[in-house]
């Protein structure tokens, strides 16, 4: 059901956040919600994790976002009504439906889908013109090119296109890795922008064989930084590239490159384009993800505000944190194109005075699409709409992915695996980017594509001790709850299909997992051997992609016929408000 625009307008806020006044700010009576008032002299809009999704999309925030130790309580990971508590945001409004679960499928029903670049567009000419073009600059976090069918056949070259026509000035990358160094490249070439990353410094061997880089004398692969005027000032924006490319994915794809945090290198940089080269505001352009920058922004001093990506987390205000030398605001904008923050900056004799900041929701229905751009997505999905769009099930459930422990899209995968790969194990990836599924809404195959599109797709059969699969399950969740945020990678725990288990979170290392039990009843043996089905694996492996694996599964029907539901059970976080309800 369409919603009417006042309608929409009673029932949505707007996060604005300053220096002065850290609190939400209701935006009911203002003409529209998109209507910022101008405030200092520089405007930088941020878009992150929109993962390759041209056209509006449905996505359901998670329920379960877990923090541990001192990120137990604190953004981001609050959910459900504890982050509109927090956010002063009310559970009935539109945003209410952007930033949380809290009754997703009635709200979607209500609200429509977000997000899509023809919409994105529009409200970015307009923030754009607001302020004039000589004030303002786009920015985008990474993991602009990855997500779709699509942007994986073409290997993010429609997202290059896009990205040039929506006007990203600059934007560094995680999952653009992922297509190789000369598809990478070859597609830098036509970027109208600035590839930024700080930390992508050429291996020893790499250097000594004179491998293309930036800066041959450092080795660093790409450029660090670029200096735009915005208003009369000088404003740095610095790249942070995702920091564990090599670990997280298959080092084939970058195996002439070193990646990581960098903190020392980092430091040094910001120190020079405050000293040598006069700017008067940093900005890092992050894919660390929230916690890793949370912990970064303590360390480093000199970066004014973070504008960061990769762990999906939309969070409304910044988050002020305390360095040696100062405060540090670190942000996040979400996944998908739901989003666009708009951070407005007053600067003053070298330095910044005063910030506002708004993360701002993109309602599709209350946004006319920009033509150029519709035409444009319109050319580039053409030659494969009549493959993609064939209806193949239509889902009874609701389909989403992201939470920590499990989702429907992932058991629906696990279960694709297990009866198609006659498996009793499946494992499956925990990552945060897919969209959702609305009950009784035809899927198609561009459906599936959009939760499994990646380079390294090949599924597998092998053997596996019981042991093996504990030391799996205990490693991924030691990633996603670490006390130290250095050690986490982003993304969610793995999800297992056929098997049951109990989680810890609060635990060390090594005891978080127990009680792990066969689909059977029966518990996992740590001598026995079982057949595990699996994809996404960093070795290289010869299976067919999961995309036909699970499309072949849906199209037997048999997802109406299994039970699908998480065997996690979960132990001492009873009181987390990372956990909804």
């Amino acid at each position: 059901m369409a919603i009417r625009r006042r309608e929409f307008l009673k029932s949505s806020a707007i996060a604005a956040a300053s220096l002065a006044l850290p609190r939400l700010a209701r935006g009911a009576e203002a003409a529209s919600i998109y209507d910022i008032e101008r405030f200092g002299n520089a405007r930088i809009l941020h878009t992150t994790d929109t993962h390759a999704q041209l056209n509006p999309v449905y996505f359901r925030e998670p329920s379960v976002n877990i923090g541990i130790g001192e990120m137990a309580g604190r953004p981001p990971h609050l959910v459900g009504h504890a982050f509109l508590e927090r956010f002063g945001i009310r559970p009935d409004s539109a945003d209410a439906y952007a930033f949380t679960s809290v009754e997703f499928e009635k709200s979607a029903g209500r609200f429509g889908k977000l997000g899509g670049f023809a919409h994105l567009k529009t409200l970015i000419d307009r923030l754009r013109s607001d302020v004039g073009d000589r004030h303002a600059m786009l920015v985008d976090g990474g993991d602009l090119w990855q997500g779709t069918g699509l942007a994986n056949i073409m290997q993010g070259r429609d997202m290059v296109e896009a990205a040039n026509l929506l006007g990203i000035e600059a934007m560094t990358g995680h999952w653009e890795f992922t297509y190789g160094e000369q598809a990478l490249r070859d597609n830098l070439e036509h970027f109208k922008g600035e590839f930024l990353a700080q930390n992508v410094f050429l291996t020893e061997e790499a250097a000594f064989n004179d491998a293309a880089a930036f800066d041959k004398a450092t080795g660093r692969v790409f450029k660090p930084s670029v200096i735009k005027e915005l208003g009369g000032y000088r404003v740095a924006i610095v790249g942070q590239a995702f920091p564990y490319v090599p670990i997280a994915h298959p080092k084939r794809f970058t195996p002439d490159w070193t990646f990581g945090i960098r903190e020392e290198e980092l430091r040094k940089h910001v120190d020079a384009l405050r000293a040598r080269d006069k700017v008067d505001a940093v900005i890092l352009l992050s894919h660390n993800g929230m916690d890793v920058d949370l912990k970064l922004a303590s360390r480093v001093s000199g970066i004014d505000v973070v504008l960061g990506g990769h762990t999906h987390d939309a969070v409304p205000q910044p988050i002020a944190v305390k360095n040696p030398n100062g405060t540090t605001l670190v942000t996040n904008a979400g996944s998908n194109g739901k989003f666009l923050a708009v951070l407005d900056l007053a600067l003053d004799k070298g330095k910044v005075s005063d910030i506002r900041y708004h993360l701002l929701p993109v309602y599709s229905e209350l946004l006319k699409p920009d033509l150029a751009m519709a035409e444009l997505i319109g050319k580039l999905r053409a030659p494969h709409a009549i493959d993609w769009l064939e209806k193949i099930a239509t889902p009874d459930r609701l389909l989403y992915r992201r939470d920590n422990f499990a989702g429907p899209v992932d058991e629906l995968i696990c279960a694709a695996l297990r009866t198609e790969l006659d498996a009793e194990i499946a494992l499956s990836p925990g990552f945060r980017w897919g969209t959702t599924s609305l009950p009784g809404q035809p899927m198609t195959m561009e459906d599936v594509l959009a939760e499994t599109a990646i380079t390294y797709p090949e599924t597998y059969v092998q053997e596996m001790t019981g042991a093996e699969i504990k030391d799996v399950l205990e490693d991924v969740c030691d990633n996603l709850f670490n006390a130290d945020p250095y050690y986490q990678q982003g993304g969610d725990m793995v999800r297992a299909g056929g098997l049951s288990y109990t989680c810890s979170p609060t635990n060390a290392i090594g005891s978080r997992v127990s009680e792990l039990k066969l689909a059977n009843g029966k518990a996992l043996d740590a001598s026995s051997r079982y057949k595990v089905a699996g994809w996404a694996s960093v070795n290289g492996q010869q299976g067919a992609p999961v995309w036909d694996v699970v499309g072949k599964y849906l199209r037997s029907g048999r997802m109406f016929q299994e039970r699908l539901g998480s065997g996690v059970t979960l132990k001492g976080v009873d009181d987390n408000p990372g956990i909804a309800g």
